[in-house]
């Protein structure tokens, strides 16, 4: 397992670190405090060509890398979970039309998602299929060379800010995985009887949009249907395998942001007329929490290398990066907070912010229990 970043890479990794650092870290706190999402950062990330990451050059893109777009990810969630979501989530809506979509849908969607000129969405919970997406009870018919799709879908990130958005429903209510289908939704907040509702009250990621979406009879060309009827599941499966390491990525950023911070104050504050990071029981925290962001950077590059080289390990491995990395996220953060003590519990320092941002990287994307499955499964069937 050995994965190093080239030149290029090396570039990248800097010029989103110093954009982070200097642009968005100073604008974290109030994207938390107002929960309102960011447009001035996704103009910056327009700006800077960003979004032209996850995108190879024939759509419009620079890189197309999955390593190269998570080295991205964890230098913006360092400072900023929610900006660094952004990304991740134009990475996730595009992932169905670049892995199922034909050479039309790719030349006529994705490099406008690479520009930044749209955003894009991923649309598979609903509020009783959540770890059970086969359980989807959204449904798509078909008259003519139309689709009509009504149900709703729930936990959608952007979802009420994104233009075009990947749905999915089901063609064949009876045949379970194998009845689902994907749709692409072009200019989605503009489509009659689609409607995205707000979800307020979070505990972390506040400034990210997060919405229920409500599909009554929202038609769709046939045109936009992804693959065959009935691949839907298959290709939201291949798309979580790209996605899950993004995800990842988030949570290693969160937790490499609350190590630094803690580091520093454990230098800076005196107690006994000493530092604190003098005093073993703080050091051996800090070790730890240095090994547990350390392993799951290993992981994370690994499983996005894969993903680069078409390996079909990647499922495996995917699943792994999430739950080594979301683990140490909660983990980490947790400890920077008891580092701090009192001034790690209020919002005027950032650990608290970021203990509460890394907890949904154990949820979405498929719950790290469900990792634990998908692990498991892999072993057994071996």
């Amino acid at each position: 397992m050995d994965v190093r970043l080239n030149e290029e890479q090396m570039m990248i990794r800097q010029t989103v670190r110093d954009l982070a650092r200097s642009r968005i870290a100073p604008r974290a706190a109030e994207i938390d405090r107002t929960g309102e999402f960011p447009w001035d950062v996704v103009d910056l990330f327009r700006q800077h060509d960003l979004f032209a990451l996850p995108f190879p050059p024939e759509h419009g893109g620079l890189s197309g890398s999955a390593l190269t777009l998570n080295v991205a990810i964890e230098e913006l969630a360092k400072v900023c979970a929610t900006s660094a979501l952004i990304l991740a989530v134009q990475a996730l809506g595009a992932y169905p039309v670049m892995i199922a979509g034909t050479d039309e849908q790719k030349q006529r969607l994705l490099p406008d998602l690479a520009a930044g000129k749209k955003l894009a969405a991923y649309a598979l919970s609903e509020p009783g299929a959540g770890s059970d997406p086969a359980g989807m009870v959204t449904r798509a018919e078909r008259h003519g060379d139309e689709y009509v799709i009504t149900g709703s879908k729930i936990w959608i990130t952007d979802g009420g800010v994104a233009d075009t958005i990947t749905v999915f429903a089901k063609t064949d209510p009876a045949a379970r995985s194998k009845g689902v289908s994907a749709f692409v939704l072009e200019d989605a907040q503009q489509l009659k009887g689609f409607q995205a509702s707000t979800i307020h009250g979070k505990l972390g990621i506040r400034g990210s949009n997060t919405a229920e979406l409500q599909l009554d009879e929202v038609v769709v060309p046939a045109a936009n249907l992804l693959g065959e009827e009935g691949d839907g599941f298959r290709i939201a499966m291949r798309v979580l395998d790209r996605s899950r390491p993004g995800v990842a990525a988030q949570a290693l950023g969160i937790a490499q942001g609350a190590l630094d911070y803690a580091v520093g104050y454990a230098r800076e504050r005196k107690q006994f007329g000493k530092s604190i990071g003098e005093f073993q029981g703080i050091q051996f925290m800090l070790a730890d929490m240095e090994a547990q962001t350390a392993a799951a950077r290993a992981m994370v590059y690994w499983a996005s290398q894969l993903i680069d080289d078409h390996s079909p390990e990647v499922t495996h491995h995917a699943a792994i990066a999430k739950l080594l990395a979301g683990d140490a996220a909660m983990k980490v953060t947790t400890d920077a907070v008891q580092i701090l003590g009192g001034y790690g519990y209020v919002n005027e320092y950032p650990v608290e912010r970021m203990m509460r941002d890394a907890k949904i990287t154990q949820i979405y994307e498929g719950t790290n229990q469900i990792q634990r499955v998908v692990i498991a499964r892999d072993l057994l069937r071996a």
